[in-house]
């Protein structure tokens, strides 16, 4: 293990994380708070990746050594649980609930995309088990208490939000790939054709349906709305 967050670290102990004062019990005076310290993280990691957040350029950011910040967060393990838990500041936790829970359950899918967009690190982040800190336990509230409606018990609900926040995480995820690949017109054209080739050769026949079909509008918002009605008007409540 290294305390960059290597194989092996043994994962994080959230009364520790959450329930402590959050600043180094011994020493002088801290001339650093662990949201200043969590802040730059978050803007490194905004600006260049997940990957590009390490203890010497925070420490760097916030004009501090390296060493200081272990006491603040003894690995980037923990610094990342507090970056998710910073961030998730944004989601409004406050609503009242509408009784229609599949509107309020898409509403929830749709804050989080805006987020996750806001945020493109955070679909990787999520990928770990994460111990919820007090901002992502706010939202979590929120989502249960649209749940109500449903009947479901507590497990349900709970896998009903993992549900929805895994595929908001996986499908932006594959948004922002595929925008950050910005494929030519050129190729874009020989897709086409070749898709064209393939659906007349007499092989593919649902294939060649498919592709005869009307189209449908292919904005990100509007694909992921379309997904996202899926899924959540398919949930089962029973």
């Amino acid at each position: 293990m290294t305390r960059e967050g290597g194989a092996g670290t043994p994962g994080v102990d959230p009364e520790q994380l959450w329930l402590g004062s959050g600043r180094p019990r011994r020493g002088r005076r801290p001339s650093h708070s662990r949201e200043a310290i969590t802040a730059a993280a978050v803007a490194l990691a905004d600006a260049d990746g997940l990957e590009a957040v390490t203890m010497r350029k925070v420490a760097a950011q916030v004009g501090a050594g390296a060493m200081s910040l272990y006491s603040y967060a003894p690995d980037k393990e923990t610094l990342v649980e507090l970056m998710v838990d910073h961030v998730s500041a944004e989601l409004p936790a406050t609503h009242t609930p509408t009784g229609d829970w599949r509107a309020e359950v898409k509403a929830i899918a749709h804050l989080q995309r805006a987020h996750m967009l806001r945020h493109p690190w955070l679909p990787a982040a999520l990928t770990a088990r994460r111990s919820p800190g007090p901002n992502a336990l706010a939202f979590l509230e929120r989502a249960l208490a649209a749940l109500r409606p449903t009947g479901l018990d507590g497990a349900a609900k709970l896998e009903v939000f993992a549900q929805i926040t895994a595929f908001v995480a996986g499908h932006v995820a594959y948004e922002t790939a595929r925008a950050t690949a910005s494929q030519s017109p050129e190729r874009a054209a020989a897709e086409a054709r070749y898709l064209t080739a393939v659906a007349a050769d007499g092989r593919h026949p649902e294939l060649a349906e498919v592709l005869a079909a009307p189209g449908r509008p292919l904005t990100p918002e509007a694909t992921f709305t379309r997904f996202l009605n899926r899924l959540v008007d398919g949930l089962d409540t029973d």
